[in-house]
């Protein structure tokens, strides 16, 4: 077996070099701690995205997605924005009242909603404006280490990650994960891991981190093998299965079988997962209808009826979750083909930009503060 090296973020040592892909409305505290159970506590649990505006002007929500369990250490998030100074704000926040111990930055979504302000995977295209922001990040930021996810770039005609790779390690970014697709892609088609490859020999400075088409332990280590990469973030592949941690740290540390939990031990997951959304809302029945979305990918490949399914996706209490799962045939074995892709798999073709976004790839006039949004996801 390859051993591989520990992961430096900073003066933090990730071993497995596995972390929890930021996932907004998936990746709050009650999910990260499923993921944290189940893996010992090793890895790296990143945060759902954060607007800096929302964090600055200290919004509701925000300020609770923020809220870390005492034993989340390192405490990780992810702040998405457009603004250099509202950034770096953010992160003079975040220091000063010692909110996290490592703070992520978001170029890498390619929802409509962000990209059509010029945030997310749309952001590297404007060498400037990345090199401003993470300039604030890095220099308000201290001690805490910086890192940065993105993508390759908005499509196959504008392609960025080489570029924003070298701007980073220039302005002391810490390490970089790239998603080995582009934002035209969305999630469709199949991640390049060549060009987590060529990032690696691009920028040998700080470690590199692959993301994409990672749906089981073995693609992890097939990733870093191929790539040469530092380590792999996780996102859709762990929906509906936070034991995807047990199985990555029992593949890198080469100790033991995989989790193929039956259908009992994914309903005890189910009914846990929804009790701790509960209890982080402070509403059973609050938690019950968040954890509704998760219903499907925790089901996927078990033999479970559609009338049974939409009943399960429409529970508003524990009671009524855990009585609806009694009913399943709960012998059922870890089905065959479940370890496969889950979450959103299909392509999108059209990136929603500014008007005149991709005239100048130096001309970042029109950017302002407004263009971020004062809720947090995305």
């Amino acid at each position: 077996m390859t051993a591989f090296s520990p992961l430096a973020i900073g003066p933090h040592i990730v071993q497995p070099p596995v972390v929890l892909a930021p996932m907004a409305g998936i990746t709050n505290a009650p999910f990260r701690t499923l993921c944290r159970e189940f893996s010992g506590g090793k890895g790296l649990f990143v945060s759902e995205m954060i607007t800096t505006r929302a964090l600055v002007e200290r919004n509701e929500k925000t300020m609770q997605l923020i809220r870390f369990d005492d034993t989340e250490k390192p405490r990780s998030i992810q702040l998405y924005g457009v603004d250099p100074v509202t950034v770096g704000k953010a992160v003079r926040m975040i220091v000063d009242e010692d909110l996290a111990d490592h703070i992520d930055l978001n170029f890498g979504c390619p929802v409509p909603k962000v990209t059509r302000k010029g945030g997310g995977s749309a952001l590297p295209y404007k060498r400037p404006l990345l090199r401003a922001i993470l300039h604030e990040a890095v220099t308000n930021a201290g001690d805490l280490p910086v890192t940065m996810k993105m993508r390759k770039g908005i499509d196959d005609d504008h392609i960025t990650f080489l570029d924003a790779g070298r701007i980073a390690v220039e302005e002391g970014v810490t390490a970089i994960a790239l998603h080995g697709r582009t934002a035209a892609q969305h999630y469709g088609g199949t991640a390049d891991w060549d060009a987590i490859a060529r990032l690696k020999e691009h920028v040998p400075e700080i470690p590199v981190l692959g993301n994409g088409d990672i749906w089981s332990a073995d693609d992890a280590l097939r990733m870093m093998r191929e790539t040469g990469c530092d380590g792999v973030v996780v996102g859709r592949g762990c929906l509906g299965r936070p034991w995807l941690f047990s199985d990555l740290v029992a593949a890198f540390e080469g100790t033991g079988t995989y989790a193929q939990p039956g259908l009992r031990a994914v309903a005890d997951a189910m009914v846990r997962h929804a009790r701790l959304l509960g209890e982080w809302l402070g509403d059973e029945s609050r938690g019950v209808i968040d954890f509704r979305k998760h219903v499907a990918w925790y089901l996927k490949g078990f033999s479970v009826g559609s009338e049974m399914r939409k009943k399960l996706a429409i529970t508003s209490s524990l009671d009524e979750l855990s009585a609806q799962l009694s009913e399943l045939d709960l012998d059922q074995p870890w089905p065959v083909g479940a370890d496969g892709p889950r979450g959103r798999t299909s392509g999108n073709n059209r990136v929603v930009l500014p008007d005149g976004w991709l005239k100048d790839p130096y001309d970042c006039a029109g950017i302002s503060e407004e263009a971020e949004s004062d809720t947090s996801g995305g």
